[in-house]
């Protein structure tokens, strides 16, 4: 796909997704609630409505020999009242959606089934009328009540794929603690901040709001909002997402985002217009639902003129084999097939921290040859770390040289120095401390002299280095700094840019799925290389300007491949925009956000095997459901124009209706069942 041709923003579309207009209408943010309400109150009236009317039908009454016991004078002009009134109070939802079918210019399942009971009540009326037993009074009423009772089914499996917005929407709560100034708690609605204010929040509570951490320290369970299931520890300046559950500890937070803004009400829209967006499958079950729409009417009309002049079966034999064909291959489970697939992978990624910005280049993921990751805090943490301790003194512990050195570099901001101390267990208190400008630092740390350096402060002062072990580390590109202790060399401390955890499960596996997996950074090719091979990529592109990116991207998709873009920075905008498939990583720069067609809230290079994963899932639902919905009318439609009469198999009104509901559970079923098997290596 050539990326250039489609929106990273999707639109909600205004288009129905489905070839019959009841469904674009209902499924497009109508009550779902109201609406299953309604088909289940319309089923209990028409099933108890159909009692007595199967005990009047005078094929029933001759099958179960009752004939003469249940007739009475005028009987069939109570079978004929009570049929009307299932005919209007049941089948008004589908004469309804006929009306609007039609004057839509969308000929669809509404039509079809409309004029199914249309037919089969006139029919019935007509024959009452002459005074006629041939009526089809009991087939109308249990027609109308399976697809009343199909309907209601599937609403509510329509509901339970969408369930996924309303827990998101209810994680934030009504109520929040504002902190005055002099100290004082007073409780206020959520609806009511408006950005500053300083909020506490209670341990167990819900954070109201998206803001920073003031006072205090906690660890916050944001499950249901990053899919990341370990509570994350936080202290002061870290961020909060509102909606989060506090753990153990008390905090005070000034809110950040309010109202539209927040992080949870930016999911909630990206979910929405996700569903609504046009997918290509869907295009492709739109097109066959047309066409079998006609291949339906088509079907009824020859199946009435088969039965009524070329067989001695009679007119109420053909009118009957008529109606079942156009019930039986309604496109109803067609126009369902991948919409429910849709809503359901839509809130699976949500929940799981895999925001879908456009769903035609989330459908295209699927089929990605290969991945082009920055390495820079996306593939890395974005910050130093400690890879190697070299000894020189072996009296000395490599953990005692690195709380030597964190001694002296907790006086530092440099990054080399904050790295040091971020990864040293221990430290210990600093006196006479000194910089050596350009060189490093000093101080007397438990009364020994002790100085943290750089190589060239060795070579100016005459200290050999010729350890194999540091030339090799010279060679992949990493800061070495060496400790001195009294003036004698007793080791040193080698950084890099540290890789996250996640990076090598995720980039073996993506290799095991057969993706070629490439490195794409403005750093030196020394430590790039080093990197490349700590994780095994495939290729690793180097020294590469930022303005760059993006032909380097277009040489790759030159190479014949479907390419997917990782990254985070400004600089990764336009390689984002030149890739098929754009995932910027949720702790990236809003540029690089709003120019992704997915966004991974984690930040985890594990979550690109997730959306791929969830991808190649999700086709194969849809895949299986369009199987489903159109291979079971090869058999269904041919045995309800009765093919298999000769064989003594007739396929009535009502169990068409059975099959044709059946189908579309099947299919509503199977959506529900689609889930993000996470490998071992991703999570």
């Amino acid at each position: 796909m050539d990326h250039s041709a489609h929106t990273h923003q999707a639109a909600p579309s205004t288009e129905p997704v489905n070839p019959h207009n009841h469904h674009a209408r209902e499924h497009e943010g109508h009550n779902h609630e109201g609406m299953i309400a309604d088909y289940r109150r319309r089923f209990w009236f028409v099933l108890i409505a159909t009692v007595p009317i199967l005990a009047l039908a005078p094929m029933i009454q001759n099958w179960l020999g009752l004939q003469d016991s249940l007739r009475f004078s005028g009987d069939r002009v109570v079978l004929a009242a009570l049929s009307s009134l299932v005919f209007f109070v049941g089948g008004w939802p589908f004469l309804k959606g006929f009306w609007q079918e039609i004057t839509g210019r969308g000929i669809g399942m509404m039509t079809l089934i409309s004029v199914a009971i249309i037919t089969a009540y006139a029919y019935s009326v007509g024959m009452v009328a002459i005074g006629s037993d041939e009526t089809f009074f009991w087939e109308l009423a249990t027609l109308i009540a399976v697809m009343l009772l199909g309907h209601w089914i599937e609403m509510k499996s329509v509901l339970g794929a969408g369930r996924s917005l309303e827990k998101l929407a209810s994680l934030m709560p009504d109520e929040a603690h504002l902190l005055a100034e002099d100290g004082s708690v007073t409780d206020v609605s959520v609806s009511t901040l408006r950005g500053g204010e300083q909020l506490l929040i209670k341990p167990g509570e819900k954070v109201p709001a998206d803001g920073i951490i003031v006072r205090g320290e906690s660890s916050l369970n944001e499950s249901m909002l990053t899919g990341e299931s370990k509570p994350i520890f936080k202290s002061i300046d870290a961020q909060v997402i509102g909606g989060s559950i506090n753990g153990e500890g008390s905090l005070t937070i000034r809110v950040d985002k309010t109202g539209d803004e927040t992080f949870l009400s930016s999911v909630i829209k990206l979910v929405k217009e996700a569903q609504a967006s046009k997918s290509r499958t869907q295009d492709l079950a739109n097109s066959a639902a047309k066409w079998l729409t006609f291949i339906a009417l088509g079907g009824g009309v020859s199946t009435f003129l088969f039965w009524t002049f070329f067989t001695g079966q009679g007119f109420g034999f053909a009118m009957a084999r008529t109606v079942t064909v156009m019930v039986i291959a309604c496109p109803h489970a067609l126009g369902l097939a991948v919409p429910l697939v849709v809503a359901r992978s839509t809130a699976i990624a949500a929940s799981n921290g895999l925001l879908i910005r456009d769903r035609t280049a989330f459908e295209e993921a699927r089929n990605i040859d290969a991945i082009i990751f920055d390495k820079t805090g996306t593939l890395t943490r974005g910050e130093f770390g400690i890879t190697d301790t070299l000894i020189f003194d072996n009296s000395i512990s490599g953990a005692d040289v690195v709380a030597y050195a964190a001694s002296i570099e907790a006086h530092s901001e440099h990054p080399i120095a904050q790295g040091i101390v971020r990864d040293s267990k221990q430290s210990w208190p600093v006196e006479k401390f000194r910089a050596i400008p350009g060189k490093g630092a000093s101080g007397l740390v438990e009364g020994r002299d002790v100085k943290v350096v750089s190589p060239g402060y060795l070579r100016d002062h005459g200290i050999g280095m010729e350890d194999p072990r540091f030339e090799e580390l010279s060679r992949q590109g990493k800061t070495v700094v060496f400790v001195l202790i009294d003036d004698d060399l007793a080791g040193a401390i080698a950084l890099a840019d540290i890789i996250r955890e996640e990076s090598p499960g995720a980039i073996r596996h993506l290799r095991e799925i057969g993706i070629r997996c490439i490195m794409l950074t403005g750093d030196n090719r020394q430590v790039a290389e080093w990197v490349g091979k700590e994780l095994g990529l495939d290729e690793v592109i180097a020294e590469v300007l930022p303005e760059e990116k993006a032909a380097k991207v277009r040489e790759v998709q030159s190479r014949g491949l479907i390419v997917a873009m990782t990254g985070d920075g400004v600089n990764d905008a336009p390689a984002l925009a030149q890739s098929n498939v754009g995932i910027a990583i949720g702790a990236g720069t809003d540029v690089a956000i709003e120019t992704a067609d997915i966004i991974l809230v984690r930040s985890s290079p594990a979550d690109v095997v997730a959306i791929i994963e969830l991808a190649r899932a999700t086709y194969r639902k849809m895949m299986q459901n369009l199987a489903w919905a159109t291979g079971y009318n090869t058999f269904a439609i041919p045995a309800a124009a009765g093919l298999f009469f000769p064989w003594g198999v007739v396929l009535t009104p009502a169990l068409g209706a059975v099959f044709m509901s059946a189908s579309t559970v099947i299919c509503a079923v199977n959506a529900q069942l689609l889930k993000l098997n996470r490998h071992p290596a991703s999570k």
